[in-house]
């Protein structure tokens, strides 16, 4: 999916009236960029839950990982249906970006050691991953991982033309 450009619509009841929408260009790169992501999951008695973490945006989608008896790792397990948040906190500039997507699981190791190389390149040594049977490991724990295909992306532009796009991806 990495060279596939989504639909871009404009919702022009959320909008400025001379807004146009964002291009999925910068939606792509707030996504490569950003430091922090919050992952919204479903407990599986149905109540929300959200939670800060880290990730990396590669090849068309955006990677986490999480330990499995964390409560996302058990959200997730009941429900792989997530929506993954980022974007400038600040509300004269900038874009903030919602990601809907689906949880599947990385274990493939080729696959987990690119995407260990990315993390540590993206967020420094301390954040170096090993890779053992189908998880990364830091410090005696094991992390499983997770890919996050956008099946819809919401761009929230801010400034002196609010606008929102909407970018499908199938």
């Amino acid at each position: 999916m990495s060279g596939f450009e989504p639909f871009a619509e404009l919702d022009t009841r959320y909008s400025h009236e001379s807004a146009t929408a964002s291009p999925w260009s910068a939606a792509k790169e707030l996504l490569t960029r950003a430091e922090m992501y919050w992952l919204s999951t479903v407990r599986p008695d149905g109540r929300p839950h959200v939670t800060p973490l880290i990730g990396v945006w590669s090849k068309g989608a955006l990677y986490f990982c999480t330990g499995a008896s964390e409560r996302k790792g058990r959200n997730l397990a009941a429900n792989p249906e997530v929506v993954l948040t980022t974007g400038d906190n600040t509300l004269s500039e900038g874009i903030d970006v919602v990601v809907e997507g689906r949880a599947e699981r990385v274990t493939d190791r080729d696959r987990l050691n690119r995407l260990a190389a990315a993390w540590e390149s993206k967020y420094g040594p301390e954040w170096h991953f090993d890779v053992q049977d189908g998880t990364f490991r830091h410090a005696g724990r094991a992390a499983l991982v997770f890919e996050v295909s956008p099946r819809t992306v919401f761009g929230f532009g801010k400034g002196a033309t609010y606008s929102q796009t909407r970018w499908r991806f199938s």
